[in-house]
């Protein structure tokens, strides 16, 4: 790869890490082609852009955007894939389901960047695969929000019937 290559790499990588919100630092070395193109395949059906780079130029594409993947560049060392996705927990979804169909402990999460927040290690994909997704948490803050309105709601309704009720009985009372 020439200078002018490498350049062109790296523009391309800082334009695809302003992209996207999350992303993904892997190790799929020890997998097999045709386990790579079904971990490519799974990422496709998810809108998981995944990519393997070399760490020098994911370096500097990092670097572009100053000082927020700092807590990501210990971890460019060895074989590296990179994965970009708007769905911050779909990678790890789909990195526990491959595992669980291949039956490999491959790929290897070195680690994330999730919405401001930094995931070191393996060990972290299984809680990154349990967070909720924004729109999830989106979906209950809105239930949270209705529910008392709903409560209300029905508690007047009901409450209505029964007072018309009352004032029913207590009409027919003065009647009489």
């Amino acid at each position: 790869m020439n200078k002018e290559q490498k350049t062109q790499a790296i523009a391309e990588l800082t334009e695809t890490v302003a992209q996207y919100d999350s992303l993904y630092i892997t190790d799929a070395s020890t997998l097999t082609v045709a386990d790579v193109n079904k971990l490519r395949r799974l990422c496709f059906e998810k809108n998981i852009h995944f990519e393997v780079v070399k760490n020098t130029l994911l370096r500097k594409a990092l670097e572009n955007h100053g000082e927020k993947y700092e807590g990501l560049m210990g971890l460019l060392e060895g074989p590296t894939s990179v994965m970009f996705c708007e769905v911050a927990v779909e990678p790890a979804k789909v990195i526990s389901k491959f595992r669980k169909e291949a039956d490999k402990g491959k790929p290897e999460l070195k680690g994330a960047y999730i919405g401001e927040a930094v995931f070191i290690g393996d060990d972290q994909l299984e809680v990154i695969a349990k967070m909720k997704s924004k729109e999830e948490l989106i979906g209950d803050i809105i239930g949270l929000l209705q529910s008392p309105a709903k409560n209300v709601i029905s508690a007047l309704q009901s409450s209505g019937g029964k007072l018309a009720g009352i004032l029913k009985t207590l009409s027919e009372k003065e009647e009489a």
